[in-house]
């Protein structure tokens, strides 16, 4: 009980850190910089900014491909009617979404090309859903979303918008966007510690400022409310840089964070601090470093499997000045990546980037990256040039986290080209909420858990008796090395098998630069034997060659499996196919590994050799005698 209470002091701990080293500016500060506002233009991109990226197209071929992109896709947008009050489920989170990709593209059209047909259509847009009878405030995301397309449009397109849509277009800004925020039933996300809080300030404040010489003072306390409210979302990123909702929400809340700063500093010269929050510029690092050699993300959580182009990772390259930051974001470009015109946010990359020469992009300098904080994860990777190098993420953290899965000790593994080792991500929200499935509640008997992706017997990770991992369970990185030949994590995963065992470690690595070792150390409770169930999720072909090798086999390439340990091992293959009919099909992937018995009051080492020799033999020593940095 006592670790369960550090577990639970260190997780709440983190936002109090965040906020009691972070000044919330003095009101009378905010509206001073309100009081000072330069005129439309304003957000993000002004007219000076305009200039300068034309300018800087000409210079770097890759990103005018990229604008060329965006224009070709306002080309396509010119024939398609408005987006419409359709909601599905809770949500109408797709057609704000849809609304901001549109304006954001169009209106970006209109101030590089000068082009009328880019302005009206955009107009047209603006207009359609500014006659919307809300934007669905009880799911505020929709409304927060909404307000920041509908402001950036006015902003944007302000000086040839007729007065007649000026007035219909701010009134629905405050009407629909600003005023909803201020009833208690909709505005929970100024308490919220995840991407809520970034995106919904986000998008207040951009429709504050866009109609700032309106109400000034209502303006002041958006802006003075988001610099009170963010730093308790932002502060996720302490120690060191590392997002609790893995790859996919560091996109969607990062992203909006990173607005919500770039909006500030172009509109007030200020961001109030809020990027100096612990870990928040440390965190383009971990983003970059979730990416494996073929562009498959490590995808902890409910996160999609796949990387894209980054726009936010263009803002912390050229404010960190680090333009290998965007080394994966370059060579994305480069294969094709200027056809991602379905992100919403693509033109802020060129507002973003327009400073950074990528002809001077080179990879990062180190091949480990690690770090702590709610969801604690170990990256490491053989190399940052080599397609085929090996690389392999390990997870650890708690299930208790936002948008989590009963992940922790869990692992993907790369090579060859491949994706060896994988894991589902996320299922469908509106898939499970349709049928009636309470996917939000975080207790050790939430309905969550009963959703096959979500539960530990379907992550890379251990099962003791059938059971589920503890829900506020934790687990850190303990050691790691970030030496080329010898890069390794161990973890003490005890506290997440809290009852079920006495204690249980877990050390990953990855040796000359050739093969994965995965040892665990397990030891029984002094009252019961336990079973041990060692998992991992494959699109491989399986075929068990004797009592001790797995042979992998994808795409004309093969690895095996080598287990070993102190007690006897059952090697077996399990299906990926869900108990419920709300589970989503699987088709194509395997779970293969094995199950043991452990005695009562007895320990056991458990190793498993990832390699593309068939006999390796690799080193097992015990976990203590792994020599960290």
């Amino acid at each position: 009980m006592k670790k369960i209470l550090i577990i639970f002091l260190f997780l709440s701990c983190v936002d109090t850190y965040a906020q009691d080293t972070y000044q919330i500016p003095d009101i009378k500060e905010v509206e001073q910089k309100i009081s000072k506002l330069p005129q439309h233009p304003r957000l993000l991109f002004n007219d000076q900014d305009v200039s300068r990226l034309s300018k800087q197209l000409k210079q770097n071929p890759l990103m005018e491909k990229l604008h060329h992109s965006i224009l070709s896709e306002c080309d396509a947008l010119l024939s398609v009617p408005p987006v419409e009050r359709i909601q599905i489920g809770r949500r109408l989170l797709d057609k704000s979404r849809e609304c901001l990709r549109r304006v954001f593209f169009l209106s970006y059209a209109y101030r590089m090309t000068g082009q009328d047909i880019y302005f009206k259509r955009a107009e047209k847009e603006l207009l359609a859903v500014s006659s919307f009878s809300d934007w669905n405030p009880s799911h505020f995301l929709d409304v927060a979303e909404m307000t920041m397309a509908v402001a950036i449009g006015y902003d944007w397109l302000y000086k040839d918008l007729s007065k007649e849509s000026r007035n219909k277009i701010q009134q629905a800004i405050l009407k629909l966007g600003i005023e909803p925020s201020l009833d208690k039933k909709n505005n929970s996300f100024l308490t919220a510690s995840n991407n809520w809080n970034q995106v919904c300030n986000a998008g207040m404040v951009f429709g504050a400022l866009a109609i700032a010489e309106n109400d000034p003072k209502l303006a002041a306390n958006i802006v003075h409310r988001s610099t009170a409210t963010v730093p308790k979302s932002a502060g996720s990123y302490a120690p060191d840089g590392a997002y609790p909702e893995g790859y996919g929400y560091w996109e969607y809340g990062t992203s909006f964070n990173v607005l919500l700063i770039s909006v500030l500093e172009k509109a007030l010269g200020t961001d109030f601090r809020l990027s100096a929050l612990p870990g928040f510029m440390q965190s383009g690092g971990f983003l970059q470093s979730m990416i494996g050699p073929q562009y498959k993300v490590h995808n902890w959580g409910d996160s999609g499997g796949n990387a894209g182009v980054s726009p936010a990772m263009f803002w912390y390259a050229s404010k960190l000045k680090d333009p290998s930051l965007i080394w994966m974001d370059k060579k994305l470009l480069e294969k094709g990546g200027t056809e991602s015109t379905n992100n919403r946010i693509l033109p802020s990359l060129l507002i973003w980037g327009a400073d950074l020469d990528l002809k001077k992009v080179s990879p990062p300098a180190s091949t480990v990256w690690v770090g702590q904080g709610a969801s604690p994860v170990g990256l490491m990777r053989t190399s940052w040039t080599d397609d085929q190098a090996f690389f392999v993420g390990f997870k650890a953290g708690s299930a208790s986290v936002s948008h989590a899965h009963m992940d922790v000790g869990s692992f993907v593994i790369d090579a060859l080209g491949e994706r060896w080792a994988m894991d589902f991500g996320m299922q469908n929200y509106n898939s499970l909420e349709s049928k009636g499935v309470d996917l939000w509640g975080r207790a050790q008997d939430a309905q969550r858990w009963r959703v096959f992706r979500y539960n530990n017997k379907v992550h890379n990770t251990l099962t003791i008796n059938d059971e589920l991992h503890r829900v506020n369970g934790y687990a850190k990185i303990d050691v790691w090395s970030e030496k080329p030949e010898n890069m390794f994590v161990i973890s003490d995963l005890s506290a997440v098998f809290e009852g079920q065992a006495k204690a249980i470690r877990r050390g990953v690595a990855v040796l000359e630069r050739n093969h994965v070792v995965v040892r665990d150390e397990i030891s029984a409770p002094d009252d019961k034997p336990i079973t041990v169930r060692w998992n991992m999720l494959t699109p491989a072909k399986v075929d068990i060659v004797d009592k001790n090798t797995v042979k992998l086999s994808q795409n004309g390439k093969t690895m095996f499996l080598q287990f070993s340990g102190d007690s006897q091992l059952r090697i077996k293959t399990w299906p990926t196919t869900g108990p419920m009919d709300y589970d989503a099909p699987n088709p194509g992937t395997i779970m293969v590994g094995f199950e043991t018995l452990i005695p009562a009051g007895e320990k056991r080492a458990l190793t498993a050799v990832f390699s593309e020799m068939k006999d390796r033999k690799s080193e097992s020593a015990a976990l203590d005698k792994w020599k960290g940095n």
